[in-house]
């Protein structure tokens, strides 16, 4: 479960760089609920990579979709 955590993360760390893009902003909500999917998965690990990497990702989405109002 520690690979296919840090597989979403970094999935999602990828998917998160067009979303900075002004318009995009639809981008970002595919990108939180992946991390979360990443979250739940990384945090019955031993090893909490895979949940680092996909909380530092939700941040910087959930920020961006702060600062644009939720939708750019």
């Amino acid at each position: 479960m520690q690979i296919l955590s840090v597989l979403i993360g970094l999935v999602c760390a990828v998917l998160l760089v067009p979303g900075l893009i002004p318009l995009l902003g639809w981008l970002q909500w595919a990108v939180l609920a992946g991390c979360v999917l990443g979250i739940i998965l990384g945090s019955f690990c031993q090893r909490k990579i895979g949940l680092t990497i996909n909380v530092a990702v939700a941040l910087v989405a959930a920020l961006r979709l702060f600062l644009g109002g939720g939708v750019f």
